[in-house]
């Protein structure tokens, strides 16, 4: 498989190194936003793209992509206020889009987890819920895309919550409270912690370097290669929610 890396940061050389160790090969490197048409020829070398930037220049790298017809891995958050944009550009375009807040095995089974919490929790009166994340002082949006994931399920499952909030601002009934931290070099740390007058549950995860993250994103290049449409860690994980 031939790889154009779109970012190439930390999370970008480490998706490099593993891609290499899975015999794949990374043909381009874009590292800024020259759309010249030497650029064009180069990406449309790669069977897919690889996307991990900022969240201001996440909507352009992906049309770029659908525009030349090469499917797209993204792992960037903070630009999900424009994902109906996104999705109508992917089909209108007939490309191919594969989204995850985060590509990790081990936290996608964690959002399995908490969703069958959560629905098991609702049955029961006088716990509260709460969400807290801590990453690397690098990673610019808060709260990250994986602890509103989590909040998300939760809401999904739960029918006390309709709605989450930021740490720090007033935290209404119905409301999940999630608290972001920015701490050294942290790859990244989640909790959803339910407590009652009596007693604590908790569920966690805590990630001990990228390369979880850069293997499912490159798990994810090879499940998306002749593929149309648009894709998310549950089509590759098989993870049923409801059971």
């Amino acid at each position: 498989m031939k790889i154009a890396l779109l970012g190439y940061g930390k999370m970008g050389k480490a998706i490099e190194r593993m891609a290499c160790e899975r015999g794949h090969e990374v043909v381009f490197i874009a590292d800024d936003h020259d759309r010249s048409v030497e650029q064009d020829e180069r990406l449309r070398e790669a069977d897919v793209a690889i996307e991990f930037t900022m969240p201001a220049a996440a909507v352009d790298n992906y049309t770029w992509c659908f525009r030349n017809r090469i499917p797209v891995v993204s792992g960037t958050t903070g630009w999900l206020n424009r994902w109906e944009e996104v999705i109508g550009m992917c089909k209108e375009l007939q490309g191919s889009f594969f989204y995850a807040s985060n590509f990790s095995i081990g936290v996608n089974i964690f959002f399995h987890l908490n969703r069958w919490l959560a629905k098991t929790m609702s049955r029961f009166e006088g716990y509260k819920v709460f969400v807290e994340e801590t990453h690397h002082i690098h990673k610019l949006d808060a709260p990250s895309g994986t602890a509103i994931a989590l909040a998300e399920g939760i809401m999904e499952q739960h029918g006390k919550y309709s709605s989450w909030k930021l740490d720090g601002e007033p935290v209404r009934e119905g409301e999940i409270p999630i608290t972001a931290k920015r701490e050294g070099e942290v790859p990244g740390i989640h909790s959803v912690t339910y407590q009652s007058d009596a007693d604590e549950i908790k569920i966690y995860h805590s990630a001990l370097s990228r390369e979880g993250f850069a293997l499912g994103a490159i798990m994810a290049a090879e499940f998306l290669v002749g593929r149309k449409g648009v894709y998310g860690m549950e089509d590759l994980l098989h993870l049923d929610n409801n059971k």
